[in-house]
């Protein structure tokens, strides 16, 4: 099981959701203040769905030697820009 801290105003309690997640403690970082109308604030512990792994790795295959394909504009990011001759 994996877990992340979430900051909030907002008050929950341990077993309700918060941002999609489980909440599974609660810390009080800053007490709320009444007479001042200000929130608190808190740390809640949820848990995280483990995230799927990828088959293969971020980087990029390298292309056998003699296949070769021209990259269209959609998989080449930026913008092409032409310089003026001088």
């Amino acid at each position: 099981m994996m877990t992340k801290t979430i900051r909030s105003q907002f008050v929950h309690d341990v077993g309700e959701m918060v941002e999609g997640f489980v909440i599974l403690e609660k810390h009080t970082v800053i007490p709320p203040t009444p007479p001042a109308r200000r929130h608190g604030v808190y740390d809640y512990l949820v848990e995280v769905p483990p995230m799927p792994m990828k088959g293969t790795s971020g980087r990029k295959t390298v292309p056998e030697r003699g296949s070769f394909t021209r990259s269209t504009p959609d998989e080449r990011a930026g913008v092409v820009r032409r310089v003026p001759s001088r």
